[in-house]
């Protein structure tokens, strides 16, 4: 209840977390059908870049801030930025606000419901009054929207199957409870892949120390899913657990060929990105079902 992601938005954690996240809208809105997307860990939904908690640590500079201006970082690269690349960069400066640079950063909720559909619909869930009476503001006059007061691992229950019948669930929470925190993470999507055994489910994490992460990387492999994608950036070497040295997403039943859209973007994004020394990336399938 304590943490604030205006401190952290538009770090090197949130550029991959949402790169992502568009190519996995993306995937769904290749059909027709309407989808659903629903977040457990939905935030305030925007972010000022320029306002006190990001100015007291900067952390998008390091972020979204080297993709903005390549040329301090990578040597003038700007034009070869991956189409996911430029499209979600766009997708930011288009924001409402941004005319005269990226002034705002747009969390998950927003970022989705931007490349959302008319048809397609959202629930939002977040606990912390503060933040949740900000969503509802920010999502005020879009019906296509539903913001919950509320637990996001406990709404699952109650959300899941969506009416819409397909879909993407965002699991992104803030890791307060540190590495007990993936034990609810399991406990919440056994129950979900129960409930809705088709959905895709993206999980967000922190990778600090290697050894807290491998324990659920593990249990991905047994969770039943058909079709695991994990995708790593490491801007650090995973040995401190002094500071956030990368970050993951491991997304259950994966799209087909997530992994073939999201390569050369990853690949981009660690040239980009790399701070002392070269940034590493991971991209593989620890669950893939035999093909045929």
């Amino acid at each position: 209840m304590n943490y604030r992601h205006a401190y952290h938005a538009g770090n090197h954690a949130d550029v991959l977390k949402h790169v992502v996240l568009l190519a996995l809208v993306e995937a769904l809105r290749a059909k027709p059908a309407p989808f659903a997307f629903v977040d457990t860990h939905a935030g305030s939904g925007c972010y000022a870049l320029d306002g006190a908690e990001a100015g007291k640590t900067g952390e998008w500079r390091d972020g979204v801030g080297r993709l903005l201006f390549p040329d301090l970082h990578a040597h003038g690269e700007a034009a070869a930025l991956p189409p996911l690349l430029r499209r979600w960069l766009d997708g930011l400066l288009a924001l409402p606000g941004n005319e005269h640079g990226l002034k705002l950063y747009p969390g998950s909720p927003l970022q989705a419901a931007r490349a959302m559909r008319d048809t397609d619909g959202a629930q939002l869930c977040e606990l912390h009054p503060e933040e949740a009476e900000r969503l509802r503001g920010l999502f005020r006059r879009d019906a296509r929207v539903h913001v919950h007061q509320r637990d996001g691992y406990e709404a699952l229950k109650a959300l899941l199957p969506p009416k819409e019948k397909r879909g993407l669930v965002l699991i992104d929470p803030p890791y307060e409870a540190q590495e007990a925190e993936y034990r609810l993470i399991e406990r919440a999507l056994k129950a979900a892949l129960q409930r809705w055994p088709g959905g895709t489910y993206a999980v967000w994490y922190p990778v600090k120390l290697r050894s807290q992460v491998q324990p659920f990387l593990r249990w991905l492999q047994h969770c039943g899913a058909r079709r695991v994608l994990r995708a790593e950036l490491l801007v650090h070497p995973d040995d401190s657990p002094l500071r956030l040295n990368g970050s993951g997403m491991a997304i259950v039943n994966a799209p087909w060929k997530l992994d073939e859209t999201l390569r050369e973007p990853l690949r981009a994004l660690a040239r980009l990105l790399a701070q002392e020394r070269p940034a590493a990336w991971t991209l593989d399938w620890p669950v893939a079902e035999p093909a045929g």
